[in-house]
C-alpha cells in the first residue's frame, strides 16, 4: 500500500483515510506545537503592551502579576518547539522550512509583482512562511537573552542593562508588526486556518497555493 500526496506513513493513511477532495497536512503533533507557540506568544505581547503603555497600564493594573506572566510566558516560549522535536513530522517540517529551493526566490518574485497564487510555486511551505518562521527562530532567542540579562543584571557585567533593554524593547515591536501581520493573513485565508485546526486542507486549495508540495514527493520543500 503506497500513502497519499500530503500524508505522512501508508500506515497512518490506512488508519486515518483521506476523503477524494482532502488533503492531509500537519499532524496532531505539529498542530499542537502551532498553538501552544501561539497562545505563549500573545502572552507575551499583551503581557508587554501592559507594561510599555501607559494607559493599558492603569486600566489592567497588577504590575507585578504582569511583569510575572510576561517573564514566564516568554521563558516557556521555546517549550513547545524542544517538545515538537519528538515528532517525525515535525522535524520534516523543521527541514522543510529550513531549504530555500529556487523556485522559493521565483515566488518571491511574483509575490511582488502581486499575480496570482497559481504563478507561485511552493512547496509545503511557500517562502514568506519560510521568511517568517526563520526571522521568528533568530528573533525569540535574542529577546529570550536580552530579557534575562534585565531580569538577572549581574548575569553579564559587561552587557550594561541599558543596552539590553533597549535590544529588547526595538525586537518586541519588530516582533509585534511581524506576528500580527502573520495573524492578518491567516485571517484571510480560511482554508489555511482550516488545515491548522483540523490537519486537512481541500485538495484544491492545495493545488492553487502548493502545487508541488501536493505532486511531489513529500520531503520536497
Amino acid at each position: 500500500m503506497t500513502s497519499t500526496a500530503g500524508s505522512t506513513t501508508p500506515t497512518e493513511a490506512a488508519r486515518r483515510p483521506e476523503l477524494p477532495d482532502r488533503v492531509r497536512r500537519f499532524s496532531t503533533a505539529e498542530r499542537l506545537v502551532h498553538r501552544a507557540v501561539g497562545v505563549l506568544m500573545l502572552l507575551c505581547l499583551a503581557s508587554a503592551a501592559c507594561l510599555y503603555l501607559g494607559p493599558l497600564a492603569q486600566l489592567v493594573g497588577r504590575r507585578h502579576l504582569v511583569a510575572t506572566v510576561h517573564e514566564w510566558s516568554g521563558i516557556l516560549l521555546p517549550l513547545p518547539f524542544l517538545l515538537g522535536l519528538f515528532s517525525a513530522d515535525f522535524r520534516a517540517d523543521l527541514h522543510r522550512l529550513n531549504r530555500f529551493a529556487p523556485y522559493d526566490r521565483e515566488w518571491l518574485r511574483a509575490a511582488r509583482r502581486r499575480t496570482w497564487p497559481e504563478a507561485r510555486p511552493a512547496g509545503k511551505f511557500n517562502a514568506g512562511q519560510k521568511l517568517y518562521a526563520g526571522w521568528i527562530a533568530g528573533a525569540v532567542p535574542v529577546m529570550a537573552f536580552t530579557g534575562l540579562l534585565m531580569w538577572f543584571t549581574g548575569l553579564l557585567p559587561f552587557v550594561s542593562r541599558t543596552s539590553a533593554i533597549f535590544v529588547h524593547d526595538l525586537l518586541a515591536w519588530a516582533i509585534a508588526l511581524v506576528v500580527f501581520g502573520h495573524l492578518r493573513k491567516a485571517l484571510q485565508d480560511p482554508e489555511a486556518r482550516r488545515g491548522m485546526r483540523t490537519g486537512y486542507v481541500s485538495r484544491a486549495w492545495a493545488e492553487r497555493h502548493h502545487s508541488r508540495w501536493l505532486h511531489r514527493d513529500r520531503t520536497d520543500a
